[in-house]
């Protein structure tokens, strides 16, 4: 055989089953970090608000799906006029640019939001079996795919200013208490957190149970808040020092 067919001869760049590879689990690992923050550091993506909550809550959905969707897409816009996304800052920057896991659902409303006002908004998206494919709001350059879990949360958390989480299951929950035990044990800077719909949040973490047992302080409770809806999110963001910019 000749010799420049063999794989071992390939460029190690271009060689596909070389970069899929076992041993190159870190290069991979890096080049998830890296093609997404060359992107947003191009875009000049200082901060974002970070909105949390079910890909299964659709418009038209049972129960309280509608009005959960209806908040959440109230939010991306609300948080895309006045926190600062549609503004450049400083040396062109953007500040609390509406970021999701990308997906359908809560995600999905999100983003609309903000693309309802022209703002740019950010999809992290993750390979799944189900549930998980690009909405049609994040704006096409920022909107993200990732392997790993782990990289897609450092992405939606490094960056964050605020973390908005409406009702969700087990992958909202994963994203959620990630982030409250990054807050809890100092490994991040502080940042706001709000729990839209106090009734379904109580109704399926018991906090109370948590303190009786002696597993979090009354303090802990602290580090985030309630909100009703879009507009007492923001204002409670507002309230936990979150800047807004006109």
């Amino acid at each position: 055989m000749e010799r420049t067919n063999l794989p071992s001869y390939r460029l190690p760049a271009l060689d596909q089953d070389f970069l899929l590879g076992d041993s190159m689990r870190g290069v991979r690992f890096q080049l998830e970090y890296a093609k997404a923050e060359e992107a947003l550091r191009n875009w000049r993506i200082r901060s974002t608000i970070v909105v949390f909550g079910s890909a299964r809550v659709r418009e038209d959905g049972p129960g309280r799906q509608p009005f959960f969707y209806e908040q959440a897409r109230a939010f991306g816009r609300i948080a895309s006029e006045r926190g600062g996304a549609l503004r450049l800052m400083t040396e062109g920057i953007r500040d609390n640019v509406i970021a999701t896991g990308g997906g359908p659902g809560i995600m999905e409303a999100a983003n609309r939001g903000a693309a309802d006002v022209g703002a740019p908004n950010i999809g992290f998206n993750i390979g799944l079996l189900h549930e998980q494919f690009p909405n049609d709001y994040s704006t096409p350059e920022l909107t993200f795919r990732f392997h790993y879990f782990a990289m897609r949360k450092m992405h939606l958390a490094m960056r964050a200013n605020a973390l908005v989480v409406f009702p969700g299951g087990f992958g909202t929950l994963d994203e959620l208490f990630e982030i409250l035990n990054l807050r809890i044990t100092d490994k991040a800077p502080p940042v706001a957190i709000v729990l839209v719909d106090e009734a379904y949040w109580r109704s399926v973490v018991n906090f109370d149970a948590l303190i009786e047992h002696g597993m979090i302080s009354e303090q802990d409770m602290s580090v985030f808040a309630f909100a009703g809806n879009a507009e007492e999110a923001w204002a409670k963001l507002a309230a936990a020092g979150l800047e807004a910019h006109d």
